[in-house]
This record gives C-alpha cells, structure tokens and sequence, in this order.
C-alpha cells in the first residue's frame, strides 16, 4: 500500500501548539470584537476565503468578502433585542498542521447582560498566508 495523499495527512511544520492555541484565540476574540461593533468589513478581515459555513445540514461557502447581508445587525438587534455577543467558553479540541479546531460557546445578550440565546459551535481556524483567520464555522 502506498503512502496516502498529503490532503490527508498534512504535513507539520513544527510550530508550538500552545502559541497555535494562542494565535487561534486571539483571531476569534478580535473577530468578535469587530462582530460586537457590527463591523462587517473588519469581520471579513479575519476570515479565510472561501469561507465554510456548515448550518445544521445546509452548506454555505461565502467565496469572497462582503457575503454578510449589510442589515443582519439591524435585523438580529430588532428582532431579539441583541447588543452584544459574549463567550462562556472557547476550548481547542484538535490542534494539527497550522490550523486549530475550537469548540466556542457563547451567547447573544441584550444591554443589561440578560441572555437571548447560548450557542455552541466548532470553529476551525487557520495560518494561511501567514496570516490567522477563520476558516470554517459549524453550527
């Protein structure tokens, strides 16, 4: 038998996973950050395209920036009274070659901090170009 492909089995490139971890963070807290100011570019800014969004058992795959519809904040702070999303939990599950999988709960809170919604997704986020950025979302 021989070897098998390297689509399934990456090669490594000797990076600390604990500062895999900590860059994987960061992308997502910076990515909230920029969600919690309803900023739709600086969002994009910290996606990897294409973008893989796995909803229940619809895919969607945004190919570019700019797949947000422009009044989804509108429509989520009318709707259910949102002002801010707030996480309970962000915990790498699998840590491989230049990507981090990360289990993200979290919830959406109106402005007294009551709780609307909690949610709880996998995320993969990965160094592509040398640069961090979401790649996938499951929820």
């Amino acid at each position: 038998m021989s070897a098998p492909p390297s689509v399934f089995v990456p090669a490594g490139d000797g990076q600390d996973p604990e500062e895999m971890v900590r860059a994987a963070l960061a992308t997502v807290d910076a990515f909230t950050d920029r969600f919690n100011a309803r900023d739709l570019a600086g969002m994009d800014a910290l996606l990897h395209f294409p973008h893989v969004i796995l909803s229940g058992e619809s895919l969607v795959v945004w190919d570019r920036p700019g797949r947000m519809p422009a009044g989804f904040f509108d429509d989520l702070a009318a709707t259910t009274g949102w002002h801010h999303t707030a996480y309970v939990e962000k915990r790498p599950v699998l840590v491989n070659a230049r990507k981090v999988h990360l289990f993200v709960d979290y919830t959406r809170n109106r402005a007294d901090g009551t709780v609307i919604t909690r949610h709880q997704n996998l995320w993969i986020v990965t160094l592509d170009g040398g640069r961090w950025g979401i790649k996938q979302r499951s929820y």
